[in-house]
């Protein structure tokens, strides 16, 4: 599996957020090509992310041609509009153990 997380720091209307997240944003990530699942968190504890998104994929080639999709592209410019502190993302392969 591989994994592409997404955080989100300190929104300026938390509430605000999240609804608009929820009916805005996740349809778009779930269209993107290749996401098997995707998980929404809030962690909590010192520097933790108000919400963490996560887009699981088959495969580090499902991944990639996921992320170079016109649905990706899509998914990311609405992620710009977001009135957040500041955003954190990266990839990476998930090992079960």
């Amino acid at each position: 599996m591989h994994r592409l997380t997404v955080q989100y720091f300190d929104p300026a209307d938390a509430d605000a957020f999240l609804a608009a997240y929820r009916e805005r944003h996740v349809p778009l990530a779930q269209a993107v090509p290749g996401v098997e699942r995707l998980t929404l968190s809030t962690p909590h504890g010192d520097g933790a992310p108000y919400l963490q998104a996560e887009l699981w994929f088959a495969d580090r080639e499902s991944m990639l041609a996921g992320l170079s999709s016109a649905e990706m592209g899509a998914a990311a410019a609405d992620a710009e509009t977001y009135d957040v502190a500041r955003r954190a993302a990266f990839t990476g392969e998930v090992e079960e153990i």
